[in-house]
């Protein structure tokens, strides 16, 4: 028994060590999007069996970075560049209309909340960036601004498009490197807003020009050679 754990510790421990050096290829770019990744070929570069690998790849799929195709195999994750804009524009207006309309309803604790998480953020923000957990406190963020919303069918909405744009792809700030500074410093500006009791139309005006920069941060990215 005490063999059978620890080789499934050491097996856990090449699938954890085959997953980081896979992920940190695929964000830093040099696995880009359609990539293959072959099972067999991975497995002699690790010097490993092919189960860790499989794992390990496994996992990328569960958070969106590797997409699995019948007769292709494990690729990276691409973009649909129109899906994603589509879905961007979307979530820019509705986003924009919850974060005006819970304004009244964000007490302080939530809002010291919300600028808790942009410290996450930009604690981030470094050598060691991780964009995959960047879009995830992200997430929250925006989600905490707009849970107040007394528009139960507009977080409906809401919600029905966070989930769209995490099947898209759950990270986009890996391709566009210069956009998370510049988005921590509109989070801050917008906090400002709601703390200082702005008008709707401005919150919703600054939520909605927030969201639609990371569009057009990642379409000029694509138009660059």
């Amino acid at each position: 028994m005490a063999d059978t754990a620890a080789a499934g510790d050491r097996a856990l421990s090449k699938s954890e060590t085959v997953y980081r050096q896979l992920r940190e290829r695929i964000l830093s770019g040099r696995y880009s999007a359609g990539y293959r990744l072959v099972l067999d070929r991975l497995a002699r570069e690790f010097t490993v069996s092919a189960v860790p690998v499989r794992e390990a790849v496994r996992r990328l799929e569960a958070e969106g970075l590797v997409t699995f195709t019948q007769n292709v195999g494990a690729e990276v994750t691409g973009i649909d560049t129109a899906d994603y804009t589509d879905t961007m524009q979307v979530l820019a207006y509705l986003e924009g209309a919850a974060t005006a309309l819970a304004a009244p309803l964000l007490d302080t604790a939530r809002l010291d909340e919300a600028a808790a998480l942009n410290e996450r953020m930009r604690a981030l923000y470094g050598a060691d960036f991780d964009p995959v957990r960047f879009t995830e406190l992200n997430e929250r963020f925006h989600r905490l601004l707009c849970a107040p919303c007394p528009n139960g069918h507009l977080l409906e909405l809401l919600d029905r498009e966070w989930q769209r744009m995490a099947l898209i792809r759950r990270s986009t700030f890996s391709f566009v490197p210069a956009r998370p500074a510049a988005s921590l410093d509109e989070h801050e500006h917008i906090l400002a807003l709601l703390r200082g009791g702005a008008p709707a139309e401005e919150i919703e005006r600054t939520t909605r020009a927030h969201i639609l920069r990371t569009m057009e941060a990642y379409l000029e990215a694509g138009r660059r050679p």
